[in-house]
């Protein structure tokens, strides 16, 4: 796995921490970059569903609430 590099948003700038996502094999793996070694793997039709409800603004609501 160590030839498949990561990918990131170009949104993240030249700070690191950013998602960053790769495809391997037929999985998506996606990570943090403070937390390399914690890696969530999951198939590319849930990943781009996730993603639909992103752009959604599915989970707007839950930012929005103050800690």
């Amino acid at each position: 796995m160590s030839g498949i590099e990561w990918q990131k948003s170009t949104f993240s700038g030249s700070g690191g921490d950013c998602v960053e996502v790769r495809a391997v094999g037929r999985s998506v793996q996606i990570r943090e970059s403070d937390a390399a070694d914690q890696i969530i793997q999951t198939t590319p039709q849930k990943f781009a569903e996730f993603l639909q409800d992103i752009k959604a603004g599915e989970f707007n609501q839950q930012a929005d609430q103050s800690i």
